[in-house]
């Protein structure tokens, strides 16, 4: 727990006498959840239930560009615009997160499984609503890191868009971490020329104007309350860009059966089309690509998580680290054409891979 978090959470517990506050899993965040108390804060109209109040957590590996600063400043701003979405509450300059009762989409709907048609309707709502939110339409401050001060890409520049995706994934991904986690990538069979194989194999992209985006729609992003209404959460990674490439996160990270994934297409062509024309041009040609880059960016972001996830604990978790085994080795294989990886190492090579890595990390930790 950060900090700051520890002093925002005793300050809201102090200055709103709250009676518990409970802490929620999250990588980008430590999560807080409240009741407010029923006078004083809570006797102003609204305000009833339970809040979140979140904060960043320091030292943390992004793994994904990020457009804007705060996502608070950014709900607020899409308030209005983007409907089942979490009300702010404003406390002492702090936005606090109307906490979204239900459960998530993925405790509702098992790994893999279709979803119910009304699912998916309301899905499609949500990407009508987004793909009519042009970048100039939100008055509110942007920041996409060192790739962007120079020069903003032209509208419809969807090559552009893939290109700095890739070169995130590059230099603050890959480069940035490559002496700690360099040899288990290489280990696991993933060398250093692997992302720039994958960058000249790279073909142009059919221009679509650019729109808001999420930029991870999963299951457990969507939160499905007492009336089966599907609410959207975490849009710390939103950004502008191409619409197809929401697209694309969506359909990698929700796993849909392939018969339903393609009706999903479909519908989703037929969604932004409707909205505005030219959004789903070239998706056939365009959208292979845009999910090879999915595949590809797995890799990285998974062998990282999974290793710092096998190194936090003093004494070895077994169970989990059989279970990271499982998941590395179905990414390498989805990933092994787009990065044109050789023969990939096998279970027991994978275990043997992260099991070095963490005593080669721990000792290093050690010495300094």
């Amino acid at each position: 727990m950060s900090a700051e978090t520890v002093s925002l959470a005793r300050r809201l517990a102090v200055e709103l006498n709250l009676d518990e506050l409970i802490p929620l899993k999250g990588y980008h965040h430590d999560t807080w959840v409240f009741s407010l108390p029923d006078t004083g804060e809570a006797g102003e109209a609204g305000v009833h239930g339970r809040w979140k109040c979140r904060e960043p957590r320091p030292g943390l590996f992004w793994f994904d560009r990020r457009c804007f600063t705060s996502e608070e400043d950014l709900l607020r701003v899409l308030a209005g615009r983007v409907r089942k979405i979490p009300e702010l509450l404003e406390f002492d300059g702090v936005g606090l997160q109307r906490f979204i009762e239900g459960r998530t989409l993925g405790e509702v709907t098992k790994e893999k499984a279709a979803l119910p048609e009304s699912y998916i309707g309301q899905l499609m709502e949500l990407f009508s609503e987004m793909v009519h939110i042009r970048p100039e339409d939100l008055k509110i401050e942007r920041s996409c890191g060192s790739d962007e001060e120079s020069h903003e890409l032209a509208d419809g520049d969807t090559s552009g868009f893939l290109r700095r995706l890739v070169d995130f994934t590059e230099n603050e991904v890959f480069l940035r971490h490559r002496d700690r986690f360099g040899k288990l990538l290489g280990r696991l069979g993933v060398d250093d020329e692997a992302l720039m194989r994958f960058r000249k194999r790279m073909s142009t992209l059919t221009e679509r104007p650019f729109c808001l985006l999420h930029g991870d729609l999963h299951r457990e992003n969507f939160i499905v309350d007492g009336e089966d209404r599907l609410w959207t959460i975490d849009w710390e990674l939103a950004m502008f860009g191409d619409p197809l490439y929401d697209l694309a996160t969506h359909l990698y990270l929700m796993r849909y059966p392939p018969e339903q994934a393609q009706k999903v297409i479909l519908q989703w062509c037929d969604t932004v089309e409707w909205v505005r024309k030219g959004s789903s041009d070239g998706w056939k040609e365009d959208l292979p690509q845009l999910l090879a880059y999915k595949r590809a960016q797995s890799v990285y972001t998974d062998v990282i998580r999974s290793a710092l996830t096998v190194g936090a604990d003093r004494d070895l978790n077994w169970p989990l680290l059989l279970h990271t085994v499982l998941k590395l080795r179905r990414v390498l294989v989805r990933a092994q054409d787009v990065l044109e990886l050789g023969s990939l190492p096998g279970l027991w090579q994978v275990v043997s891979a992260l099991l070095a890595w963490r005593r080669s990390d721990r000792a290093s930790t050690v010495q300094k």
